[in-house]
């Protein structure tokens, strides 16, 4: 990043867990977040956020690599040094096909059919945001 070398450097800490596993713990210069309140991006010094994900691509800027995760939802905690993401579900892009977007959209509909009144907004904007990562493919 042209940023970081300016700044001297600087990074910040991410991590990215899903129930399954541990996908990455690594010094970044830049994350871009799919936040339900919209996307934004975190970098070193940024201001405290906790945040809810939706579903969309969460890409991480290492040096000049990039990588790329889908994400289904959870949690995004971000300090000044520190940027933590509790994945519902995330896989990095290169294993994500149609068919597993497929499924993914299988699950929120069914989950659509099972929320109250309260929460079918909600739900109905879950299931868009979904179906949307068809694009990503």
């Amino acid at each position: 990043c042209l940023i970081e070398r300016v700044i001297n450097m600087a990074t910040i800490q991410f991590d990215l867990v899903s129930p399954e596993r541990k996908l990455a713990s690594l010094e970044a210069c830049e994350i871009q977040i799919p936040g339900s309140d919209g996307d934004f991006t975190a970098m070193a010094e940024h201001a405290p956020v906790l945040t809810t994900l939706k579903p969309g691509l969460l890409s991480v800027k290492v040096g000049n690599d990039l990588m790329e995760y889908i994400v289904t939802g959870g949690f995004v905690e971000i300090s000044g040094s520190n940027a933590s993401v509790l994945a519902e579900e995330a896989l990095p892009r290169n294993e994500v096909d149609t068919s597993v977007i497929e499924g993914l959209i299988e699950k929120a509909t069914i989950a659509l059919e099972d929320v109250t009144a309260d929460n079918k907004d909600d739900a109905e904007k879950r299931l868009a945001d979904t179906k949307a990562l068809l694009s990503l493919i």
